[in-house]
């Protein structure tokens, strides 16, 4: 494997001594085995294996083969340089018959598999980074009810206790939950992610829900794991108001409430903002949230994760034109953006992942300090960063995608930037290691720096591992001229 010889340049973005380089990964989208060892399914294979759910029919059944080359991908990433890795854990492999009323018997096979996995990370001098939830609910949760109602939470706290008890003597960090928005309202409102449900009262209840899994799971891994450091990951959006009108701003203002602060104001600040809840009193009257409710959502974290991938454009909707809902979400006979009717997500012209999403790098600069002056001190960590392209092997074996380099390049100048206007970022984790099970895409859209082959598993470096190995052996970002990638 060669990194990429790239000019050397004195004013080369530096990043700051120890910095955290790594890649990130869910378990539903890489380890298939979904009948191995006790697992039992989760609301994405449910969803997955209900017809016209997901495109060409794809299913996470064998995904990357992960469970079963773990081994070959950690030596993967080592040969690459990372120095972490966030990987998370399928809760349907821990408590396989976890209900409403009890988390159900603890799977010792299950844990072993991510025991093992910590291990051989750890050996190979890359520091683990465990999710506790991306988004694989156990079905028989959803069954009696999913995020929509309290118990949910309750047994989430109850098994993140389990795998801090498990993991915790090796595990530096664990993130509580992976982008509790996309589980509310595109599992709950639009139905465009599992479990599929077009409801605005149940997807507000599973906002909630989600906060106070989180602020369970951190009292929970507080005790079982004292010495482990704790997050939750949020997909904060960048909205741009169309232009400068009153209107633009009121439908961003209303957006951002909805995706950031009903997330941001809890967890940081103890309390849900009082406009969100005033816009939404025709859905719920919120009386989910119970007394202390907000005092356990806003324990102490050691670090935030944040997700950044794009833009979102937004204006108010006057009626005198057809709506135009471009949010890059998916399309769905309901909506994400719950009392939104007078919003709209109007396209762009300009450069575009295969997801169809614009590119902006400044979006990443702009979150990172607005977090950064929201709760000064707090640790930030760019959680997830990637593009798909439609990535093909080429001739000599070579996978060459210079717009995901150029993608990454800009994103890492603009991650910089932040940290050099005082915004305490402590690493960064592209998105994502494998080409793997996109959601609703199947396997269509390739995010990964490295090929995956799903007829033979065959794995292909990409030329945008070469680059961002380059970056972590450099620990700056070098600048990319022509010519100068070889695979």
């Amino acid at each position: 494997m060669t990194t990429t010889q790239a000019a050397r340049s004195t004013d080369a973005p530096t990043f700051p001594p120890g910095f955290l380089w790594g890649s990130a990964t869910a378990a539903y989208q890489i380890e298939g085995a979904v009948a191995e060892a006790g697992r039992t399914p989760s609301i994405w294979d449910t969803f997955s294996h209900t017809p016209g759910r997901v495109a060409g029919g794809d299913t996470g059944d064998v995904a990357d083969d992960h469970y079963h080359r773990f081994h070959d991908d950690v030596a993967l990433m080592a040969g690459l340089g990372l120095t972490s890795y966030r990987f998370s854990v399928a809760w349907p492999r821990i408590t396989p018959q976890v209900d409403a009323a009890a988390l159900g018997p603890v799977n010792d096979a299950g844990l072993a598999f991510y025991s093992e996995l910590v291990d051989t990370l750890l050996a190979a001098g890359i520091a683990p980074s465990v999710t506790l939830y991306h988004w694989d609910l156990p079905q028989a949760l959803e069954d009696v009810g999913g995020w929509a109602a309290r118990a949910t939470a309750e047994r989430f706290g109850e098994y993140a206790e389990v795998v801090a008890a498990a993991l915790g003597d090796r595990v530096p960090l664990f993130i509580t939950l992976n982008e509790p928005w996309c589980s509310a309202y595109l599992g709950y409102a639009s139905g465009v992610h599992a479990p599929g449900r077009t409801s605005d009262a149940d997807a507000l209840a599973a906002v909630h829900h989600l906060n106070l899994a989180h602020g369970l799971a951190t009292a929970a891994i507080r005790r079982a794991a004292p010495a482990s450091r704790v997050s939750v990951t949020l997909n904060l959006g960048w909205f741009r108001p169309e232009t400068g009108s009153p209107a633009d701003a009121e439908a961003a203002r209303r957006v951002d409430g909805l995706q950031n602060r009903v997330f941001l104001d809890p967890i940081l600040h103890g309390r849900y903002p009082a406009d969100v809840l005033a816009d939404t009193a025709q859905v719920t009257d919120w009386s989910f949230v119970r007394p202390g409710d907000v005092e356990t959502i806003s324990a102490p974290i050691d670090a935030l994760g944040i997700n950044y991938y794009c833009p979102t454009h937004v204006r108010h909707w006057t009626r005198e034109r057809p709506k135009e809902h471009a949010d890059g979400h998916g399309d769905g006979d309901a909506s994400p953006w719950i009392a939104c009717e007078d919003v709209e997500f109007p396209r762009h012209d300009g450069p575009k992942t295969d997801m169809g999403w614009s590119i902006d790098p400044r979006g990443m600069t702009e979150l990172l300090l607005r977090v950064a002056r929201e709760r000064p001190g707090l640790d930030l960590m760019v959680t997830e960063n990637g593009a798909a392209f439609p990535d093909v092997v080429g001739e000599g074996g070579r996978v060459a995608d210079p717009d995901r380099v150029e993608y990454l390049r800009t994103h890492l100048v603009a991650v910089h930037a932040a940290i050099s206007a005082g915004a305490p970022v402590v690493g960064y984790y592209v998105w994502s290691l494998l080409d793997n099970f996109e959601w609703a895409w199947g396997y269509s859209k390739r995010f990964g720096i490295v090929h995956v082959d799903y007829g033979t598993q065959k794995r292909t470096v990409k030329d945008s591992a070469l680059f961002y190995a380059d970056v972590i052996q450099r620990n700056a970002v070098p600048p990319v001229l022509p010519g100068t990638v070889s695979g």
